[in-house]
């Protein structure tokens, strides 16, 4: 099997997410890269990228030479092409636009093998599972006023979800994170679990201080409380903490997470399929997790990582931000608050024409 045609798009979205209700709707937007890899044997490999900001033309303009560089190549080989693909970037990697791009062309790699196969991504892996638990994300965002929270948090659990994310870190005082946290959690019960996501906005000294006086409230986990790359400083929080910290979404390719793991840093390891490098490198370091005996979580793109995280026995929970859902013609179900995954060989995912010809730019 050969490469033989490729098809790149930016595609301009509302900045929406359909979790937010009673809220007046954004008026920025989002961009992605979209990928369609074309074989000699009729089969399309979907794949996709971002990263926000004012980049996204360079962010194509880098898929487009990348993936130029692997026709007629096989497609299945998905460590060859990851390889030939570093070499011809030289040093503009493993961080940054090269990696991804590189994670777009390696999804839609892993797409193609399936279809070739015609197995799901999931089964490819080792198909653990046909289902994962996946939390609502981006529904208790920092800006939304605590009133708000109160009747959001009982909706999400309503809508079938037991696991749901909240974020702090903007609050005037201690007391404030505090009683921020507190609302939410006497709004959903203890039945739901809460995750509290901090986006490193918070020094170590005040991580503690303010991890330990929420304790009682029985967080699934902190996330990304202090700056990604202080591994010692990570490390003193999650010492100091009985509450699980997560980490890893802001990290580059595989190397960062092993300083992260060697260091003791995290006890959830959160992984995002595009800075990572792809299905590729995301098993790698969801190997890596395994040897630490740590779990793994997903960041963003769910359609994709639910084959992911339901295909490893350290998988613990997909994150449901429905960002990228609107793109596809079919998605993973949404269950009881579990993630499908599709039967259909591959990622089971299509662009959809109507969202293309709506969204795309140029």
């Amino acid at each position: 099997m050969k490469i033989t045609h490729v098809t790149t798009r930016v595609l301009r979205t509302p900045a929406d997410n359909p979790l937010v209700v009673g809220l007046p709707v954004p008026t920025d937007t989002r961009e992605f890269v979209t990928l369609e890899l074309g074989t000699d044997q009729g089969l399309v490999g979907v794949g996709l990228t971002f990263f926000g900001g004012a980049l996204t033309a360079a962010l194509k303009v880098a898929v487009d030479t990348l993936v130029g560089l692997i026709v007629g190549d096989d497609p299945t080989q998905t460590e060859a092409i990851a390889a030939k693909l570093r070499r011809a970037a030289g040093s503009s990697g493993p961080g940054g636009i090269f990696t991804l791009a590189l994670s777009a062309i390696d999804t839609a790699c892993w797409d193609i093998r399936g279809k070739a196969q015609g197995q799901s991504v999931c089964a490819l892996l080792g198909g653990l599972r046909d289902r994962v638990p996946a939390y609502a994300s981006g529904a208790l965002l920092r800006p939304h006023p605590v009133d708000y929270l109160a009747k959001a948090g009982p909706r999400l659990r309503d809508m079938g979800f037991k696991q749901m994310k909240m974020q702090c870190g903007s609050e005037p005082s201690v007391a404030a994170s505090i009683e921020r946290v507190r609302i939410v959690r006497d709004a959903i019960g203890t039945d739901v679990d809460l995750m509290c996501d901090i986006n490193q906005l918070w020094s170590v000294n005040h991580a503690i201080e303010v991890g330990r006086r929420i304790e009682p409230y029985h967080l699934y986990w902190l996330e990304d409380p202090v700056a990604h790359d202080d591994y010692a400083g990570l490390a003193r929080v999650a010492d100091a903490l009985t509450t699980p910290i997560a980490a890893g979404e802001y990290h580059y390719g595989v190397v960062p997470f092993r300083h992260m793991l060697e260091a003791r840093s995290i006890d959830v390891v959160m992984i995002d399929l595009l800075r990572v490098g792809g299905i590729t490198q995301w098993m790698k370091v969801a190997g890596m997790a395994e040897a630490f005996n740590l779990p793994v979580v997903s960041h963003l793109v769910p359609e994709i990582h639910v084959h992911l995280v339901a295909a490893i026995p350290n998988g613990l929970t997909v994150e449901y931000m429905p960002w990228t859902l609107g793109l596809f013609a079919e998605t993973p179900a949404l269950d009881g608050g579990q993630l499908v995954v599709p039967k259909r060989p591959g990622l089971g995912l299509a662009f959809d024409a109507a969202a293309i010809k709506r969204y795309q730019v140029g």
